[in-house]
This record gives structure tokens, C-alpha cells and sequence, in this order.
């Protein structure tokens, strides 16, 4: 497929497979020719309400097929997508429609009367309800009267608006911005990541090639659309003119996986959260998946034996364990399965496409061995954050994405990821990463996972402590994690104190919230 356009994929396989299976959930099944005439009806409205080149349309929606409609329709009527957690509070949302100059915005019908104050705020000019195709009235009444059109669920116009106006024809580069992705970001306040279609088309390609994928994929789908994993798993099913089950029930986990052997699902994308979930609570062997070929993880490091447990659980499915960011559009490198055994904790080798380099603070390449900033390259990498020039230029340096990321190189080019620059501990002149201090804790018997953080120190400056989430059972002391700890690394890397949480906190999209454990410190849970 030629063209870099998303919505061009659509309508490429429309034609050609018009019956074949796109967007599906319990309760809708769409297919290509369905999906297409959903997108040209929206795309056609929203271009006679003023969408074109230039516009940008916010999406605060859950997974369900209409999300996908309107993300392809905005891009069809030239516009640009700004993507958002729909569950952020009205003050940052009203924040984000301001910065990013939306002037259309899709929101869920539950949703009403948080965008009924967004809107008072000002910004917006007309509202996309998106309900579940019964009465419009609670929806309405939660608007107070304030105008507003309406799309089903299932993507479907409201019957009021009438016959669509023909489908808009802009002419869009592939440098022209396909979505914006807000991400919450080190500052504390989410972040716009530009995204063109050339970045998207190029991570798109990518990650088909090395999965292999093709028209008979279909993947199950919880991570939510809003995040760049979770868009990238919608985007290279439909460029490879596969589909998607969205399945929203990952609450109750064991629905969603029986959900993926009754669809007949060939792959399963899931951030360590996912993974833990699923090992904690659900029985993996009373279930079959004939058809699931592959899996993958990405959104933060998994533990080692929760590694293995997948790759057990769901044998002969292959596990792809990958590392991204949004600024790389999604993914930057990948281990491939079969290098597993040999080289576990590994990030992988870089995507097809993309270079990656270990560099110092000057950017001078270091050696095998040595850690350093880990940089980026390749047509994924972001143009920068929404009008935010100076973020922009702390990131990108010649042309070189630099990530924020500490890693090393082995001698065959292997990455290992060793934790965030602005996270490394400055304990006595020793600079230590908090990731490696938390496998050696993770390590011991009784534990689930830890996290470390660091805590000023007038002698030190900086010294270690430990959040750790406790298997069932028997709990070891305080001074039986310090022993176990002291065995296995030097006195500075040992945490001064230890304290049991129930989880730790971590993101909508399952990373974890190291800053909110700094200086925090709870009963044990």
C-alpha cells in the first residue's frame, strides 16, 4: 500500500475485501465496507461543518467502534485528531482544548456534564454526543440545552441530520499532523505529541513487518485508544487489512481472554499490569487459544518470571517484548522471541527503520558495555510537542530523538534499558539506577514487585528506599529484606527502609508513578 493516508487504508481494503471483518465488539460487528461508509457519512459532515486542513477535533472517547469512526472521518476531512483521556478532570481537559485550539470535540454521552463545563469555559465550538443508541434524553438534559449533534456507538449518524453530504477529497502530505496524543508527561500536566501520517505510516510498517501480520490477524484490543500502544495496535491491523475485537471487560479478566478464544483472536497486546492480572487471576490452562500466534508487551519492564509465565501460559504463542515512547510514534526497538533465552532483560535491537544509540551527554557514541543516553532516529520520531518549542528542542538534537532513557549495548547490539536519567539516585558519588536496585528486592521469595525512590540524605545526598507489594502469605521484616539485600549488592544500594504497599501506583496505562511515591509514606497495606 502506497499512500501514508490512514483513512487511505481503509478505503484501499473496502474495495478490495469489502466483506472481510474490520472493527468488532460483543455487540457490533463491522465490517471494511461498513466501516468506510461510516467514515465517508462523518467525514462528509464534519467537512460541511468546517473540518478541513488545519482544524483539530478532540477525541475523549472509551473503545468502542464509533472511536474509530470519528478518528478515521477527522482524518479524511483533512482535520487532525487530539487524543485524551476522557477520565481527566474538567479543568485539564478545558486546559487541553485550549492549547490545542480545538474547536470540535466527540465525548461520551456519560460524559455530558463533565464537557457541559468544559464548554462553559469557552473554545469549543459544537459537540459529537456519542451514545448507545437509546434515548438521547439524559444526555441532553445533562447538556442543559447546550446545542449538540449525536453519533451512535456503532459509528452510525443520528437519523436528524439527515442524508450526508458527499465525502470531502483534501489533499493532505505525509507530513501533515494525523493525531496529537496527550500524554502525561515528567512536568506533571500532559503534553501534545504531534504525530504526522509519515510517523505513523513508518512505525505502521514496521511493526507489520517484524509481526508478520496479514488479513487473517485479528487482535484483541483493552488497552485504550488514547495511548499510543493502543492506537498502533489499531493501525497496523487495518493497514494489513486485519481487524480488531475492542473488548472493555478486562475488568473481569477471564471474560476478555475467553473472549479472545471464542473470537478466534491471533494476538494479544498487554502492559505489565495486563500480564500480572492475568497471572494473579485467572486459571490461562482451562482455556484454549488455538489460533493466538503471538503477543506483546511494551509500556514498562516486566518481571522476568512473570516473562516466563506468559511465555508458558500461552506456549506456542511467541511473546514480542518491545520498547517505545509516543515521541517514536510507539515503538523503537523489539527482542525478537527466539533471542529470549539468551538475552533476558534485553530491550532488543532497534525496530526496522529506526537507528538507535547509546551516546554520552556530549552525544559521542560509548562502547559496548558502557550506559548512556539512549537516542533515536527514523521517520517515527515526532516533529515535537504541540507549541511547546522549548520541550521540543530538550528532546530533539540533529535530527536525534533523545529519549530521557539510560541504556547499554551489548557486544552484538542487544539494548538493555537501565531506568530514566532524571530518576538515576546520586547516592555518595555513586550514580545507581532504581531499577537495578528493585530486581535484586523483586528477587527475594515473598516479594511481588518492588519500586525504589530516592530520599535526601545530608551525609549521602541521596539514599534508597523501597516500596515493596508482598506475595500472600508470611511477610519478612524490615531487617530480613535489608540482609537479603546486602548479599546481593554493595551497602550504598541498599534500601534504608522498606515499606508494603498494597500496589503501586502506576498509570492508565500501567507504568509506574515513581513521583508519587516520593515523600509518601502509608501505612502498610
Amino acid at each position: 500500500m502506497d499512500s501514508p493516508l490512514l483513512h487511505d487504508w481503509l478505503f484501499s481494503h473496502a474495495a478490495r475485501r469489502p466483506e472481510a471483518p474490520a472493527v468488532a465488539t460483543p455487540s457490533v460487528r463491522l465490517s471494511y465496507a461498513d466501516l468506510a461508509e461510516r467514515v465517508r457519512a462523518l467525514a462528509g459532515q464534519l467537512a460541511a461543518g468546517g473540518v478541513g486542513p488545519g482544524s483539530r477535533v478532540l477525541l475523549a472517547l472509551p473503545n468502542e467502534p464509533a472511536t474509530v469512526v470519528a478518528g478515521l472521518a477527522v482524518n479524511a476531512a483533512g482535520g487532525t485528531t487530539v487524543e485524551v483521556n476522557r477520565e481527566w478532570s474538567p479543568e485539564v481537559l478545558a486546559g487541553i482544548v485550549a492549547q490545542s485550539g480545538a474547536r470540535v470535540a466527540f465525548v461520551s454521552a456519560r460524559d455530558a456534564r463533565t464537557w457541559r463545563a468544559v464548554r462553559a469555559g469557552g473554545g469549543l465550538d459544537r459537540l459529537w454526543v456519542v451514545h448507545p443508541g437509546r434515548s438521547r434524553g439524559p444526555a441532553q438534559e445533562a447538556l442543559g440545552g447546550e446545542p449538540a449533534a449525536f453519533l451512535g456507538d456503532d459509528g452510525r449518524l443520528d437519523p436528524d441530520l439527515g442524508p450526508p453530504p458527499p465525502p470531502p477529497r483534501p489533499r493532505l502530505g505525509p507530513d501533515a499532523p494525523a493525531l496529537i496524543l496527550y500524554t502525561s508527561g515528567s512536568m506533571g500536566r500532559p503534553r501534545g505529541v504531534v504525530q504526522t501520517f509519515r510517523n505513523v505510516d513508518a512505525n505502521t510498517r514496521s511493526i507489520v513487518r517484524y509481526l508478520g501480520l496479514g488479513p487473517e490477524d485479528r487482535a484483541l484490543l483493552t488497552l485504550p485508544l488514547y495511548y499510543c500502544y493502543g492506537r498502533s495496535v489499531l493501525q497496523t491491523h487495518l493497514f494489513a487489512g486485519g481487524s480488531v475485537f475492542l473488548e472493555n471487560r478486562f475488568a473481569f479478566p477471564r471474560l476478555a481472554l475467553e473472549a479472545m478464544a471464542a473470537e478466534g483472536c491471533t494476538g494479544f497486546a498487554g502492559v505489565p499490569l495486563t500480564f500480572e492480572i492475568l497471572r494473579r487471576q485467572v486459571d490461562v490452562s482451562s482455556l484454549a487459544f488455538p489460533r493466538l500466534r503471538y503477543l506483546t508487551q511494551a509500556g514498562g519492564g516486566m518481571a522476568p518470571e512473570t516473562i516466563d509465565w506468559v511465555r508458558q501460559a500461552f506456549h506456542p504463542a511467541r511473546l514480542f517484548v518491545m520498547y517505545g515512547q509516543t515521541e517514536a510514534t510507539a515503538r523503537l526497538s523489539y527482542l525478537p522471541p527466539e533471542r529470549a533465552h539468551d538475552k533476558r532483560g534485553s530491550i532488543g535491537v532497534a525496530i526496522p527503520g529506526v537507528e538507535l544509540r547509546v551516546v554520552d551527554e556530549a552525544g559521542r557514541e560509548l562502547p559496548p558495555g558502557e550506559t548512556g543516553h539512549l537516542v533515536a532516529r527514523g521517520d517515527n520520531v515526532t516533529q515535537g510537542y504541540l507549541d511547546e518549542p522549548e520541550e521540543t528542542a530538550a528532546i530533539l538534537h540533529d535530527g536525534w530523538l533523545w529519549t530521557g532513557d539510560l541504556a547499554s549495548r551489548d557486544e552484538e547490539g542487544f539494548l538493555f534499558h537501565r531506568g530514566r536519567a532524571k530518576e538515576i539516585l546520586k547516592i555518595g558519588g555513586h550514580r545507581v539506577s532504581p531499577i537495578e536496585i528493585e530486581q535484586v528486592v523483586a528477587r527475594h521469595p515473598d516479594v511481588l514487585e518492588a519500586a525504589v525512590v530516592g530520599a535526601a540524605d545530608a551525609l549521602m545526598g541521596e539514599v534508597p528506599e523501597a516500596f515493596v507489594v508482598f506475595r500472600d502469605g508470611p511477610r519478612p521484616g524490615e531487617d530480613e529484606l535489608r540482609r537479603f539485600c546486602r548479599e546481593r549488592m554493595p551497602p550504598y544500594r541498599v534500601p534504608v527502609r522498606f515499606t508494603a504497599l498494597a500496589a503501586l501506583p502506576r498509570s492508565e496505562a500501567g507504568k509506574l508513578l515513581r513521583a508519587e511515591l516520593r515523600g509518601a509514606w502509608p501505612e502498610a497495606g
